[in-house]
């Protein structure tokens, strides 16, 4: 009998224990991801959480989220991601009466402009990097408040350090606005309430493209689910499953549908999901045929040029991509994606020899040149090459 009651006492001090670890565990949890900093307020008057709030309750899809180009399109300039590109014999480019070329100093990392005489003219810290490594990175600096892109950009499908697209062969410095940084950051607040200006509280940026770019400032949503406010009865975070197709595609189309320069209302990061974005802004390119259409920046208008999506009254960006996760060089997943649909293809190709074949997206989404970014290596430009979206039969 004390054996049996010894064994009791064990197991209730056991379950004690474990509810207790749980605990202390999710509440460092809520403390570590929830509670780090306060977040900037976003235009509507939303408050953002931060990337990390997530975590407490979405683990795994945090932790697949954190490897995309998504997340890692823009981050403070760091060692892990300059050291070996600044330590490579391509670290430097000609211009006209002299180079540029980066350096690794003890208290960052800068860009040098070095005239025909080998003086340096002009030295930048480099302190934002844009870009995920995919194809390359460019990088930004802040004149006390003010932001500019530099001169140097490197391109990894090159392995080298040459002249940033569209730069003249001189030195020249960009400045950075609402339009350009929109699609890199999750939030940035410009000191213009228009978005043109290239003045920013520095506080504001939110870096990478996170959970809250496409499910919006999500501060309520966390309280709600944390049990911290009673101001709602219902999660007041909008579910994009529930969304209509289009309100779907406009999460995915504020970024990937070429350059929105033509403001409507409010300012570049005024959308937010469940929002129509035609209200907000329209491309540059809009109502214009699919031939003048760019692969590089406007998926969106190549996809609704498409027989694949004209024909069918649900198709999506998400039917093919999982914003979660880094699917990019996938190939066995996206056409997986097709098959699904196309089962049978109703003929093959001759130089098929009659076999079936199933790798659709090479012939059908060809990688093709774009027209509008180009890199210029050793003196000749190289058009960037990009998967097009427009899906159809091709030579």
């Amino acid at each position: 009998m004390i054996k049996k009651y010894g064994l009791i006492i064990f197991i209730i001090s056991l379950i004690i224990f474990f509810l207790g670890f749980h605990f202390y565990f999710n509440n460092v949890t809520i403390k570590d991801h929830v509670l780090d900093k306060e977040y900037p307020t976003h235009y509507n008057g939303k408050q953002f959480a931060g990337s990390q709030s997530c975590y407490t309750c979405h683990q795994d899809i945090y932790e697949a989220h954190i490897e995309t180009p998504h997340f890692k399109s823009s981050k403070l300039a760091s060692k892990k991601d300059l050291e070996g590109i600044i330590k490579s014999h391509n670290n430097s480019f000609q211009l006209a009466g002299g180079k540029i070329k980066l350096e690794m100093e003890d208290d960052g990392y800068y860009q040098l402009t070095i005239n025909e005489f080998g003086e340096i003219t002009d030295r930048t810290k480099i302190d934002i990097i844009i870009g995920s490594n995919t194809k390359g990175q460019s990088y930004l600096n802040f004149e006390g408040d003010s932001l500019y892109q530099m001169q140097a950009s490197y391109f990894n499908t090159e392995k080298v350090v040459t002249n940033s697209p569209g730069y003249p062969n001189y030195p020249f410095k960009r400045e950075v606005k609402d339009n350009c940084i929109k699609c890199h950051v999750t939030f940035a607040k410009n000191k213009d309430l228009k978005g043109n200006s290239n003045v920013y509280n520095k506080e504001s940026f939110m870096y990478g493209i996170d959970c809250e770019s496409c499910h919006g400032p999500s501060k309520e949503h966390v309280d709600y689910r944390l049990g911290t406010t009673e101001q709602f009865t219902t999660d007041p975070i909008v579910k994009i499953k529930d969304l209509d197709r289009q309100s779907k595609i406009d999460v995915c189309a504020q970024c990937h549908a070429g350059l929105r320069s033509n403001q409507i209302k409010g300012n570049p990061f005024s959308y937010v999901v469940g929002d129509t974005l035609e209200n907000y802004t329209k491309n540059y390119y809009s109502g214009k045929p699919e031939s003048e259409l760019d692969v590089h920046g406007n998926q969106y208008g190549l996809l609704k040029s498409s027989a694949c999506y004209n024909k069918s009254p649900s198709m999506s960006c998400t039917t093919c991509h999982d914003p979660h996760k880094n699917q990019r060089g996938n190939s066995g997943y996206f056409n997986s994606k097709c098959i699904g649909c196309h089962a049978e293809p109703k003929k093959l190709h001759p130089m098929l020899g009659g076999e079936k074949f199933n790798d659709c997206i090479s012939c059908h989404m060809p990688v093709s040149k774009s027209k509008n970014m180009k890199i210029n290596v050793k003196s000749v430009d190289k058009s960037v090459e990009v998967r097009t979206h427009l899906i159809g039969v091709y030579q």
